[in-house]
């Protein structure tokens, strides 16, 4: 008797365990994921779009499909990669750049940038007062204070294609502020060092 008994509380308990889990898998909504790559500023369409299901979570503010309609002609606050959940906080109005910030493109030869650099990444603009011949970036002096200046900025666009002499053109979405220092560089007197990867 007491291995019946045993045995039919083990049941009752396996059932109950799987109604558990069946209603946590159960409880799922379907809210909007970006389709394919859309760059900051962009303003994004219905084929940017795609619906995803995807676990109920309080703590995540995810945009529900239903919301389609609204989210078409907004614009990306920061470059979503495909697959992303869109949440509020990555959608923008129309005006970009945002406030205190506005986009630069900067023309870097190999060297000058690391190789695949993508849009959504984080970068250190080290920016030159001066350059070596050749258009190499001058050698960092030994003192911080005459040493090369550096910014902060998120990559918007590479065109690898360039300027049509050698160069890659990188578009940059940096601090407003910045931006006379970066203006005011050299030829060559830019390098690009990569601080945290797409989408971080």
């Amino acid at each position: 008797m007491p291995y019946v008994a045993l045995g039919g509380l083990l049941v009752i308990v396996c059932v109950l365990v799987y109604a558990y889990g069946a209603a946590q898998l159960g409880d799922r909504v379907q809210v909007l994921a970006v389709a394919r790559p859309v760059a900051a500023g962009q303003a994004i369409t219905a084929a940017d779009l795609k619906q995803v299901s995807a676990a109920r979570d309080p703590g995540l503010r995810l945009v529900p499909a239903s919301q389609a309609v609204e989210v078409v002609g907004r614009t990306a606050v920061v470059p979503l990669v495909a697959g992303t959940l869109l949440t509020p906080e990555l959608l923008g109005d129309a005006v970009f750049p945002p406030d205190g910030q506005v986009t630069a493109s900067v023309a870097v030869k190999p060297g000058q940038y690391p190789q695949g650099l993508a849009a959504g990444a984080r970068v250190s603009v080290y920016v030159s007062a001066t350059a070596r011949d050749g258009g190499q970036p001058a050698p960092a002096a030994s003192s911080a204070a005459t040493g090369p200046a550096r910014l902060s900025a998120v990559v918007l666009g590479v065109d690898l294609a360039g300027n049509g002499e050698g160069s890659t053109v990188v578009t940059l979405l940096l601090a407003a502020a910045d931006a006379p220092q970066l203006a005011a560089a050299p030829s060559g007197g830019v390098v690009l060092m990569q601080t945290s990867p797409v989408g971080s």
